[in-house]
C-alpha cells in the first residue's frame, strides 16, 4: 500500500472512530443523565417498537429504569432523547412549556400527521386554533350534542344485537367516526361514495411501526393512508367552498369563516392537517378504552354490578324512563367516571408525550441540552407503587373523592400542561353515554380474542369478538341474582 493510501485509510478510519465516540458520547455542557445511545443513526429504535403483552410499565422503559434510574437518554428514531419517569421533572416540564419546552414530536410522527399539524404549531397559533376546537367540542356544544350521540350509540347497540358475534374494536371505531366525522364535516358514509374511514384504518396500522418508508411496510402504507385521507378531505373543502351554507352547522363551516377573514391567520394547510388529526384523535384513542372498557366489565362482575345499578338508578328517577340523557343526568355518573378514570390509566394508550428543549435545562444533578428532546413517560407515572396501591389492579373505587380536572403529576391519560387533550369532554361523554346503553339494555358474553398487545401504543392483534342480546324483564330480575352471587364470589375471591 503506497503512503498517500495508507494516510487515507487512516484518516477514514479516525474519521469514523471519532464519529462513533461522539454518537456515544453526545456533547454537553454539563453532566448527561445515564443511558445508551444504541447503534449508530439506529439508536435503540428497534428496542423501543419491539411488541410486548405487559400490563406493566414497558419492558424497554422498565429495564432502563432499574439500570439508570428514573432520568436516563437513549437515540429514537435518529433523534437523542431524554427520558422521565420522575414525576418532579415531568411537573416541570408542563409547567415550563412555552418557555424552556416546546411540543415536539419525530421527524416521522411530522411527516405523519403533517407539518402544519396542532401539535407542531405553539404560541398564539396553538391558542388560535385550541379555541376554535372548543366551539365544537366545548361544554355548551357537547349538551347540545348529547341526544345525538345517544341516539347513535343506541342505534349501533341494537344493530349489533341481531348480528352473531360483534368485533368491539372496529365496531365501536366506525361508530365514533361516523358520528365525529357527521359533526366535523357533515360526512355520512351511507351517502357517500367513498370509504373516508377505510385510508384512516391503513393510517393507524402503520402509526407507531418501525420509520420505514418502503412499499410492504406498515410506515409506507400509513403515509399511503394519509394522503388519500388529504386528497378527500381537501376535495370535500373545495365543494363546500363552491356551495357555502347560511349558518355554520359543523366544523367545515367555521373553518371556511375563518379562511374567508382579510387577516386570517389560518391557512388551507393547516385547517386541513387540524381536521385530520381530530377526525384521528377521535375516534382511535376512545374505540380502544372503550373496547378495554367491555374486556373489564366481562372480567369484574362486581364492578359490572356497581356501574349497572348507577345507570338504573337514572331511569328509576326518571317521570317516563324512555326519555333521553339530560346533562344533569350525565354529570351524576360518579361511580361512572371512576370506572372511565381507572381504564384510561390501565390503558396508556399513548406511550409517551414528547417536548423539546429550548435550551441547556439543569435538573437534578443532569444537564438536558438544548434542542434534545424528551419523552415523558405515562404509563410509568400511572404504574407507580409509591402513588397507586397494587397499581397492576383495575380497582375504580381508588377515584373514589378524587376530583380530576385535568391533569397533574401523578394522571395524564388526556396529556399535561396547556396542551391537555382539547376532546377529553368529548371522549368522555361517548364512554359514558355508550356505558348508560350498554348496561341498561343489554347483555353480552365474549366470544374470542380480548388479548392485547403494546408496540408500544396498545393493540387488539385478534379483537376482541363478543355477541349481544337485549334486556328483558325478567331477564332483568335473573341478573340480579346472577349478579348477587357474582359479588360474592368476586369478594371471596378478593
Amino acid at each position: 500500500m503506497s503512503p498517500f493510501a495508507f494516510i487515507i485509510v487512516a484518516l477514514v478510519v479516525i474519521s469514523i472512530t471519532h464519529w462513533l465516540y461522539r454518537w456515544s458520547n453526545p456533547r454537553c455542557n454539563g453532566k448527561l443523565p445515564p443511558g445508551s445511545m444504541g447503534w449508530p443513526l439506529l439508536g435503540e429504535t428497534l428496542e423501543f417498537f419491539a411488541p410486548n403483552t405487559s400490563s406493566d410499565i414497558p419492558p424497554f422503559i422498565r429495564m432502563r429504569m432499574e439500570r439508570y434510574g428514573p432520568i436516563f437518554r437513549t437515540s429514537l428514531v435518529g433523534r437523542p432523547i431524554i427520558v422521565s419517569t420522575d414525576p418532579e421533572l415531568n411537573h416541570y416540564i408542563f409547567q415550563q412549556e412555552g418557555c424552556l419546552f416546546q411540543s415536539w414530536y419525530p421527524e416521522t410522527f411530522t411527516e405523519i400527521f403533517g407539518r402544519q399539524n396542532v401539535g407542531s404549531l405553539h404560541g398564539f397559533m396553538y391558542k388560535y386554533l385550541k379555541n376554535m376546537v372548543l366551539r365544537l367540542f366545548g361544554p355548551e356544544s357537547l349538551k347540545k350534542m348529547l341526544p345525538e350521540v345517544e341516539e347513535a350509540v343506541c342505534r349501533q347497540l341494537h344493530r349489533w344485537s341481531s348480528l352473531e358475534t360483534v368485533e368491539l374494536k372496529d365496531a365501536t371505531a366506525n361508530m365514533i367516526f361516523n358520528l365525529t366525522a357527521k359533526k366535523l364535516i357533515s360526512h355520512d358514509p351511507e351517502k357517500s361514495s367513498e370509504n373516508l374511514r377505510a385510508n384512516f384504518v391503513a393510517f393507524i396500522k402503520g402509526l407507531i411501526s418501525f420509520p420505514l418508508d418502503i412499499p410492504g411496510t406498515a410506515y409506507h402504507e400509513c403515509l399511503q393512508g394519509r394522503k388519500k385521507a388529504m386528497t378527500m378531505l381537501k376535495s370535500m373543502l373545495q365543494e363546500r367552498r363552491l356551495k357555502p351554507r347560511k349558518q355554520n352547522a359543523d366544523f367545515f363551516d367555521y373553518v371556511l369563516q375563518e379562511l374567508s377573514k382579510e387577516n386570517t391567520v389560518v391557512t388551507e394547510a393547516i385547517a386541513l392537517d387540524l381536521m385530520f388529526v381530530l377526525l384521528f384523535a377521535s375516534f382511535e384513542t376512545t374505540s380502544l378504552a372503550l373496547t378495554l372498557a367491555m374486556k373489564f366489565l366481562t372480567d369484574y362482575p362486581l364492578v359490572l354490578r356497581t356501574l349497572t345499578e348507577e345507570h338504573e338508578s337514572i331511569l328509576r328517577c326518571r317521570e317516563n324512563v324512555d326519555s333521553g340523557l339530560t346533562w344533569e343526568e350525565y354529570k351524576s355518573m360518579t361511580f361512572t367516571f371512576q370506572f372511565i378514570h381507572e381504564t384510561v390509566r390501565l390503558a396508556n394508550i399513548v406511550p409517551g408525550i414528547f417536548r423539546k428543549a429550548l435550551k441547556d435545562i439543569n435538573f437534578k444533578g443532569y444537564t438536558i441540552p438544548a434542542g434534545w428532546g424528551i419523552m415523558v413517560c405515562p404509563p410509568a407515572v400511572h404504574l407507580n407503587p409509591s402513588k397507586y396501591e397494587n397499581p397492576l389492579d383495575f380497582n375504580p373505587w381508588r377515584w373514589e373523592g378524587v376530583e380530576i380536572h385535568g391533569a397533574s403529576r401523578n394522571f395524564m391519560a388526556f396529556g399535561g400542561g396547556m396542551r391537555f387533550c382539547v376532546g377529553t369532554d368529548f371522549t368522555k361523554v361517548q364512554m359514558a353515554v355508550f356505558l348508560h346503553c350498554l348496561v341498561t339494555k343489554y347483555w353480552w358474553h365474549a366470544i374470542k380474542g380480548g388479548n392485547f398487545m403494546r408496540t408500544p401504543g396498545l393493540q387488539f392483534p385478534n379483537g376482541f369478538h363478543v355477541r349481544f342480546q337485549q334486556k328483558k324483564s325478567t331477564q332483568k330480575e335473573h341478573a340480579y341474582d346472577s349478579a348477587q352471587s357474582n359479588k360474592i364470589q368476586f369478594l371471596n375471591e378478593f
